[in-house]
């Protein structure tokens, strides 16, 4: 009866260790699938940008341009001009978070979920850092954790990177 408690609980053990090694990899896919997202959104932004002589005016979570994520990235006055098939969506329940005030520039937030990836900005206290002012979709006062930018800005200018307050 003892062998058999041993047993179990040695199950257990390692049934818990595997499950917590698939969430982690888990995290990191959807993590990966996130930063391909915002650079394919990126390169479809240049070429609206080619077209256009500007990127898209816009600040919102919901898509670009009136256009959510999941819909077909075209130009609104040409609907022949297709940039993208689909603008992605997150693939983890959370929003992309897309802003341009006059068309000079464009930045791009996602949350990454994988506290230890090495793209995430991280204070002095090795604590993650959020944008200010982004929202990804969180349920708190903290959003979006990755950035990226086009060439003439950084994803910081105007959300300034913050830490938590506990």
């Amino acid at each position: 009866m003892i062998e058999l408690l041993i047993v179990m609980v040695i199950l257990a053990l390692l049934l818990s260790i595997g499950l917590g090694g698939f969430a982690s990899s888990q995290r990191k896919s959807r993590d990966s699938g996130r930063k391909t997202d915002l650079q394919n959104i990126a390169r479809a932004l240049e070429l609206y940008y080619n077209d256009k002589g500007e990127y898209p005016i816009d600040t919102s979570n919901t898509g670009i341009i009136s256009q959510d994520w999941g819909d077909p990235f075209v130009d609104p006055t040409n609907l022949s001009n297709l940039y993208m098939n689909f603008l992605p969506s997150d693939p983890g329940g959370f929003t992309y978070y897309y802003t341009s005030t006059d068309g000079s520039y464009y930045q791009l937030y996602a949350i990454l979920e994988n506290d230890n990836d090495l793209d995430l900005n991280k204070d002095l206290d090795d604590i993650t850092q959020f944008y200010s002012g982004t929202d990804c979709g969180v349920e708190s006062a903290t959003s979006c954790n990755y950035g990226i930018s086009s060439t003439n800005i950084a994803p910081a200018s105007g959300h300034t990177l913050t830490s938590p307050s506990y």
